[in-house]
């Protein structure tokens, strides 16, 4: 501080060096006539006529600034100012040049001296516009200051000119110009400084503020209340209470009483950091000195104890400011209302209302609006309505907000009738809706699953002109997305750039999860590129999104690209992030690099959860290795995560895989102990024991599952295939009867558990009943129904159907080459080869064109079934019906089939359960 003082002293000092030796030289040598006409404008300046003689004269062309400085200099203590400010303005107008500085510094103090003020300050204004540096001006003021002996009486010219900066909101300029005078030794009034003061702290140039208080303090000024209450201000405004309260105490020792204003302001500093109770103590200690609190003291200790939560105690304090006759405003009545109502006190909320009105504070749309919340939060809308109607009835108009409230609360208990009679209601009294209203009603019909009445609403929304806000926007493109409808929610993006609103990172995230979710993990990349190409960072949800849908495709690689990228982006993956990895590979069997994932966890500032736990022990008990699943639980509780109903439900299941019926029974009986058991822990216990031939006591297991746990279609489903795959169907029947009476709908493994173990004792007729049953109820046959199709139809002799259908879902890549060849040997079992070659041509001659794929699958499953030496006879039938050309060989079919991909190149993964299939449908 002292430091730059020096320098500005210097600089100022130097300018005025400077400015003095020029004027000295231009006026050691003024020209004879400039001389003799400065001489002969101050004779005529002492007559009354003074402007006419001027006029009248050759003077206006000898006119120059030398000449009009010579005057004011001359005369600044001779012609009464004011004349002399008039011949100023006159040789402005016939001039036609810049004045000298020094010109206005004198007037400006001979003004001054003369305590002709208002004209001061307008000589001031004029040197401001016309651009003169702070420095210039500072260095002439004080030359011309100290060359008149007369003037060192009357300093106020320096606060004149800090005003005339101050007012013109020049306040840097205002403060160097104090600072440069107190360096020249003057020192503006306490009130001057004040009020400099005062406007930094409004506008905030709190560096500005304490060079000026540092200034005051280096001059040894007397400090007075104003002072100390707009340094104790300042101190409050960056929340230091702590100095705030010190200067107070310090003002009081030295003799300055703080006023009531003083305390308001601690008062506020200390409930702006949220220590309302000392605030509600420095009131009181303020009361005792005799000063009586008024209502800007009250109300800011009521908005400070509701912003903290604590209505009840800004009750009181309203109570105590109604007992002294203070009434409160609108606001603060309205911010304890909020408080309370916010605080679940509906009750207390009105009261103080009631108090209001009767103290004849009229409340408006604002105050009203938190108790009709209220009313709706608690489900009483009746009364809410009511509100609104004594609204109307006192002539306090309701506005948008509140009829607002109450349609959102009705649609969100799904009461959507009453919230359109509300809508109609509000349009009726010119209350025109905004995209809130319609807000309301496209997210009720978004959760009711109902997109096509949302999408009404919507469009609505945009012909009433009505733009939607990102929240509407949000809503209904996140529902298109959550029931599947991806290519609607891009319309609605469209849309929504199309009215020049651009999506945030929030809505990239919602189609990118979408995208990611149905597999679409191209289309989500594009959208992640374009987020980029708007110079947006996606967060940590749309990354995971990604990761999550990468892993669930098993691409690893792609997912940890993605890691990478994220992490360059400055975007800080979360645990769901590397459960989403480590999930993924888990499920491609990649364990050793999930257990990398894993380990590294807790060197990313992170902690595993339950569900990492779960999700690495269940990937190490579908590995069969349960020594370390179980190490891994039992480190759980150290870690501070206890073992959840997924651990136990994944060790459960991994000791079943593994044939440790007693192990996994321990646990069972654990897990119901401990009141974590479910529907899925019974399944997979009855899973396991099904698959050990333990029948009975599944059976008995399913008689033991409660109303709180009862079976679902997973249960009988897994007893179902047992049964079918044993032969024992008419066990099997009994329990698909079973399932149905419990109102549990069937799956496609259930359907196709009985087709296979019908299909298995020849009982076509079932086979073809239950195929027909599915399909009547919606549900899509899978590659091994339709194969027990293709069969069935194939050993019934209807050859032609057979066939037919055999080439239709080929076609169609409903079946995969693997379960083509798996038909193909079929039929070729026992020395049934030569039927299928008569089959072949029997079809032919009934005029059955079949594609080349299905040829092409013939052709290998007979090579794989060991009767290669018979696909030349198969070969010639093909080309006899023209189903191929005569050219083709079978070695071209079969690399033909290997080609189009129509069987498997790799082994085919281990067989799934019924259990595990299910689980998946």
């Amino acid at each position: 501080m002292n430091l730059l003082l020096s320098k500005q002293a210097i600089v100022i000092k130097k300018a005025r060096h400077v400015s003095f030796c020029i004027e000295a030289r231009r006026f050691a040598n003024i020209p004879g006539e400039k001389k003799s006409t400065a001489e002969e404008i101050s004779a005529l300046l002492k007559h009354k006529n003074w402007n006419f003689l001027l006029e009248s004269s050759e003077i206006p062309q000898k006119l120059s600034p030398d000449v009009v400085h010579s005057v004011l200099d001359r005369n600044k203590l001779v012609v009464n100012p004011k004349r002399l400010l008039d011949f100023f303005d006159w040789s402005n107008h016939n001039l036609g040049v810049t004045q000298h500085i020094d010109s206005f510094s004198i007037l400006a103090l001979a003004l001054c001296n003369s305590n002709n003020f208002t004209p001061a300050n307008r000589v001031f204004d004029e040197m401001l516009q016309r651009g003169y540096a702070v420095t210039d001006i500072l260095s002439s003021l004080v030359k011309c200051f100290k060359e008149c002996d007369s003037f060192s009486s009357k300093p106020v010219a320096f606060e004149l000119l800090i005003d005339a900066y101050r007012n013109k909101r020049m306040l840097n300029e205002a403060v160097s110009a104090f600072l440069g005078f107190k360096n020249e030794g003057f020192s503006p009034s306490v009130l001057c400084c004040n009020t400099l003061l005062n406007e930094l702290l409004k506008g905030n140039k709190m560096e500005l503020f304490w060079k000026v208080y540092e200034g005051m303090l280096e001059g040894e000024m007397s400090l007075d209340v104003y002072t100390y209450t707009n340094v104790i201000n300042a101190y409050c405004k960056v929340g230091n209470v702590k100095d705030a309260k010190r200067l107070l105490r310090v003002m009081e020792e030295k003799g300055c009483s703080p006023n009531l204003v003083t305390y308001n302001v601690v008062i506020r500093g200390l409930c702006g950091t949220g220590t309302v109770d000392e605030a509600l103590e420095l009131k009181e200690s303020m009361e005792a000195k005799g000063l009586v609190p008024d209502i800007y003291t009250y109300s800011t200790l009521i908005d400070g104890f509701c912003k903290k939560k604590r209505p009840r105690e800004a009750k009181v304090i309203l109570v105590e400011m109604t007992d002294r006759n203070l009434v409160p405003s609108a606001y603060t009545c309205g911010v304890l209302i909020n408080a309370l109502c916010n605080s679940g006190d509906l009750c207390q909320a009105i009261l103080v209302l009631e108090k209001m009105i009767a103290a004849g504070v009229r409340p408006n749309a604002v105050i009203y609006t938190p108790i009709i919340k209220g009313y709706v939060e608690d489900g009483k809308f009746d009364e809410a309505k009511e509100i609104v109607q004594d609204m109307w009835q006192k002539g306090i108009l309701p506005d948008i907000l509140c009829y607002n409230t109450i349609i959102t609360g009705l649609c969100k208990v799904g009461k959507i009738d009453e919230a359109k009679m509300c809508l109609v209601e509000m349009e009726r009294r010119k209350l025109r809706p905004n995209s809130y209203t319609f807000g309301a009603f496209i997210s009720w019909c978004r959760e009711a699953g109902n997109m096509q009445v949302a999408e009404q609403y919507f469009w609505e929304m945009l012909d009433r002109g009505v733009a939607p806000n990102y929240a509407t926007f949000t809503s209904i493109i996140d529902g298109y997305c959550k029931y599947g409808n991806i290519a609607q929610a891009f319309s609605v993006l469209n849309r929504m750039l199309e009215i020049g609103r651009l999506p945030n990172v929030q809505l990239y995230g919602i189609l990118i999860n979408a995208l990611a979710k149905n597999g679409k993990l191209p289309d989500a990349r594009n959208v992640l590129s374009e987020l980029y190409n708007k110079g947006l960072v996606p967060d940590v949800f749309t990354y995971t999104s990604l990761i999550s849908g990468f892993c669930k495709q098993g691409n690893s690689e792609e997912a940890f690209l993605l890691l990478d990228e994220m992490c360059q982006k400055g975007v800080r993956p979360s645990i769901v992030t590397y459960n989403a990895l480590i999930g993924g590979l888990c499920k491609s069997g990649d364990l050793s690099r999930a257990r990398e994932v894993f380990d590294g966890i807790s060197g990313k500032g992170l902690a595993p959860n339950a569900v990492t736990y779960s999700t690495i022990i269940d990937g190490y008990s579908k590995a069969g290795d349960l020594i370390e699943a179980f190490r891994l639980s039992d480190e759980m509780p150290s870690q501070g995560v206890q073992p959840d109903a997924f651990v136990y439900n994944a060790l459960l299941h991994g000791c079943c895989r593994a044939g440790e019926t007693e192990k996994a029974l321990s646990l069972f009986h654990e897990m119901v102990e401990k009141r974590i058991a479910s529907t899925l822990t019974f399944n997979t216990l009855i899973d396991g024991l099904c698959k050990l031939g333990r029948m009975s006591e599944a059976l008995e297991l399913v008689k033991g599952m409660s109303d709180r746990h009862p079976p679902d279609h997973v249960t009988f489903t897994i007893l179902i295939d047992y049964c079918c795959k044993n032969g024992i169907m008419k066990e099997a029947e009994d329990l698909f009867q079973q399932m149905q009476e419990r109102k549990l709908i069937p799956t496609i493994v259930t359907y196709t558990s009985l087709i296979q173990g019908y299909h298995r004792l020849g009982d076509k007729l079932k086979v073809f009943s239950l195929f027909e049953e599915m399909v009547a109820r919606g549900i899509e046959p899978d590659e091994v129904v339709y194969s027990s199709m293709v069969d069935a139809l194939y050993r019934e002799g209807n050859l032609h159907k057979a066939f037919s259908l055999w080439n239709e879902l080929l076609d169609k890549g409903l079946l995969k080459g693997h379960v083509s060849e798996t038909l193909v040997q079929s039929w070729c079992e026992k020395g049934e080869i030569s039927a299928l070659l008569a089959s072949l041509n029997e079809i032919g001659e009934q005029g059955f064109v079949p594609g080349i794929a299905m040829c092409s699958t013939l052709a290998q499953g007979l090579d794989k079934a060991g009767y290669s030496e018979k696909l030349p006879m198969a070969l010639e039938t093909m080309v006899k019906f023209s189903w191929i050309s005569n050219s083709m060989t079978s070695t071209d079919l079969i690399t033909r089939c290997q080609m189009d991909g129509h069987t498997e190149s790799v082994s085919n993964p281990p067989k799934q359960s019924a259990f595990e299939v299910a689980l998946q449908a």
